[in-house]
C-alpha cells in the first residue's frame, strides 16, 4: 500500500520503555511469607516496547522516540528492539547515569500481578520538538495535559491513533483530553467511554465519542469490540475470539497495533475491528507483553488451522475471510499454530 510519496515510516510513537521480567507456570498468586518457584521466566523490552514491536511484526516501518539508561537493561532493549525487531531509534538517546525503569511481571491463572520500579525520568522528553514524518502515530492521552508532538505531527498529515489509561483524579473529562480534537481514532475500553461520556452502555459511548474524534472503537473485553465511524455513520460489531487466554499483557497494545494496520492498509471498518480482535486473541495465548505480539506467520497459521476444522462455522470463516487476500504466501507455509517462541534471557551469549 505504500507509495513513493509515503513518508518513511508507516507509525511514530513515544513513552517509557521498560525492561519486563516475566514469570510464568506459577500455579496461584505468592502467598505472603512464603517462597514461590516458577516454571518458567523471560525477559523483553515492555512499556511503550509493546506497541512498537507488536506493530513492527505486522509489517509496519516503525519509529520509536524514547530514552534508554546506560546500564545493561538500557542495551538489552535497545539492541532488542533495533536489531531484533527492526525499529528505528534515530529519535531516542541514551541518558548517562539513568537507570532503567524495571517490571516484574507474575502471570498466573490467566491473570497477570506486577511490580515496577523506576527512578525520575530524564528532564527532557524524548519526543523531538520536530517528530519524523509517519503516515501514522499512537498516543496515550493523560487528562489534562497536552503532548505539543501531537499536534505538529497532526499538521503534517499524520494520522493520530489514540488511547488513554485510568483517569486517577476521578474527573473524566472529555474535555481535559484536548489532544483528542487531532485523532483520527480514540480507542478505549468500555469503562472508560462510559466514564467520560456518561453513557450507560459501550455502544452509546461510542457513538456519543463521535462527536470529538472520527472513529471511536470501544473495546469490550471478553465480547470483542465495537466501533463507529463518525463520518460516514458506519459501525461494526466483533465478537471476540475463544482462546486460552495465559497472559493478558500486552493485548491492548496488540489490539490497537491491528486496529492502525488495517487503517493503514484501506480496509473496512468491520475488518479492522475484526484483524485487531484476531491479533489480541493471539497474543494473550503467550506470556509477555512484546514476546506475545504475533507475526504474520503466526496469523497465517491460525487462518489455516481455523479452516482446517471440522463443523467450522460458515459465518465464523466469512468474518475473516479478507485474511485469504492479505496473508503474505510466506506465511502459508506447513507451520503448526499456535507457535512456541524461544524467550530470550538476558546475558546469553550470541550464536556464531
Amino acid at each position: 500500500m505504500r507509495t513513493p510519496a509515503d513518508p518513511p515510516w508507516d507509525v511514530y510513537l513515544t513513552g517509557t520503555v521498560f525492561l519486563d521480567i516475566i514469570f510464568t507456570g506459577l500455579d496461584s498468586a505468592p502467598v505472603r511469607g512464603t517462597e514461590s518457584w516458577a516454571r518458567g521466566m523471560g525477559s523483553s523490552p515492555g512499556g511503550v516496547a509493546n506497541m512498537a514491536t507488536a506493530l513492527a511484526r505486522l509489517g509496519l516501518r516503525t519509529s520509536l522516540a524514547a530514552a534508554f539508561g546506560d546500564d545493561h537493561y538500557g542495551e538489552y532493549c535497545w539492541d532488542a528492539l533495533e536489531h531484533g525487531e527492526g525499529i528505528d531509534l534515530t529519535p531516542s538517546r541514551t541518558v548517562p547515569g539513568w537507570h532503567s525503569p524495571v517490571t516484574v511481571s507474575m502471570a498466573y491463572e490467566g491473570e497477570r500481578t506486577m511490580v515496577s520500579h523506576g527512578h525520575e525520568p530524564p528532564p527532557e522528553e524524548p519526543a523531538p520538538d520536530c517528530p519524523p514524518r509517519a503516515r501514522a502515530a499512537v498516543a496515550s492521552l493523560v487528562p489534562g495535559k497536552r503532548a505539543p508532538w501531537i499536534a505538529q505531527a497532526a499538521s503534517k498529515g499524520t494520522r493520530i491513533f489514540a488511547d488513554v489509561g485510568w483517569d486517577d483524579t476521578g474527573a473524566w473529562d472529555l474535555a481535559g483530553l484536548a489532544d483528542l480534537e487531532h485523532c483520527e481514532a480514540f480507542l478505549p475500553n468500555a469503562q472508560e467511554a462510559m466514564r467520560y461520556t456518561g453513557a450507560d452502555c459501550p455502544r452509546d459511548a461510542a457513538h456519543a465519542l463521535t462527536a470529538h474524534v472520527p472513529v471511536a472503537v470501544v473495546t469490550l473485553g471478553a465480547e470483542g469490540a465495537y466501533a463507529v465511524d463518525g463520518r460516514t455513520g458506519e459501525t461494526a460489531v466483533v465478537p471476540a475470539i475463544a482462546v486460552e487466554a495465559l497472559d493478558p499483557t500486552g493485548a491492548g497494545d496488540v489490539f490497537v497495533a491491528g486496529f492502525v494496520a488495517g487503517t493503514l492498509a484501506d480496509w473496512p471498518l468491520a475488518d479492522r475491528l475484526a484483524f485487531a480482535g484476531l491479533t489480541a486473541a493471539l497474543s494473550v495465548q503467550e506470556f509477555g507483553g512484546s514476546l506475545s505480539a504475533p507475526c504474520w506467520a503466526e496469523i497465517g497459521a491460525w487462518w489455516r488451522k481455523v479452516q482446517s476444522l471440522d463443523r467450522q462455522d460458515p459465518e465464523a470463516l466469512r468474518r475473516y475471510a479478507f485474511l485469504a487476500d492479505v496473508v503474505p504466501e510466506e506465511a502459508e507455509s506447513a507451520r503448526p499454530w499456535p507457535l512456541r517462541r524461544a524467550v530470550p534471557t538476558i546475558g546469553f551469549r550470541r550464536s556464531a
